[in-house]
């Protein structure tokens, strides 16, 4: 049996298990205490950098494909339209949103989903309803499962790196390219989510934000 099979018969065990959930309470709230000052000057900053709210929200779908309000600080011009997908160079991303995304800091919101179970710490991306009407047959499981703030396929395969200036067929690039990749390497991590192999994604994300290399898992 493949590792991909094996994460397909696991799909009842979407759920993180108990380990993993006290460390999401653990981190997520200690993250939303060490960072409240700091969100709020950021949503400051947002709302002097560019006219629009603060706090971006966005339909994403958590566990077994329910949907959920994502949050994030708002990187873009307020009615922008375009993809779903960012890219490089993506013209919609204001100035002070384009440190936040360099950074992530755009996704400490986020860790109120992880608080709350929408989202766990190391997981799935949480994908749009309309890109994930269009994964391949073959990638739609991965939507089972509670999607992640970080994971390694978030650290080691970034849209925008890949997918380089926006252009025609984009999307199916993504959709054909990304997809697969993405969920190859989630396969590997969601075949068996242990505690110790989220310890080591969420290590390998703080070199990823620290610009040092992440070694091959």
């Amino acid at each position: 049996m493949t590792t991909e099979d094996r994460t397909r018969s696991a799909a009842a065990q979407t759920r993180p298990r108990p380990a993993r959930r006290l460390l999401d309470l653990f981190v997520g709230g200690a993250g939303l205490l060490l960072a409240g000052v700091p969100l709020l000057v950021l949503m400051l900053a947002v709302r002097l950098d560019s006219r629009g709210p603060a706090l971006f929200r966005q339909i994403r779908l958590g566990e077994r494909g329910r949907p959920f309000v994502l949050y994030k600080l708002r990187s873009m011009r307020t009615g922008a339209s375009g993809s779903d997908l960012t890219t490089a160079g993506d013209p919609r991303i204001t100035r002070l949103g384009g440190f936040l995304r360099r950074t992530s800091l755009d996704e400490l919101p986020q860790l109120w989903h992880v608080v709350r179970g929408q989202m766990t710490l190391v997981g799935p991306r949480p994908e749009t309803p309309a890109l994930a009407r269009r994964y391949p047959p073959e990638c739609r499981w991965v939507l089972e499962h509670r999607p992640g703030l970080t994971g390694p396929a978030q650290v080691r395969l970034r849209d925008a790196d890949v997918l380089g200036v926006a252009e025609e067929g984009t999307t199916e690039g993504y959709l054909t390219r990304i997809v697969p990749a993405r969920t190859a390497i989630e396969a590997a991590f969601l075949a068996d989510p242990t505690l110790d192999a989220t310890l080591r994604v969420l290590a390998d994300t703080v070199r990823h934000l620290l610009g040092r290399p992440v070694p091959e898992r």
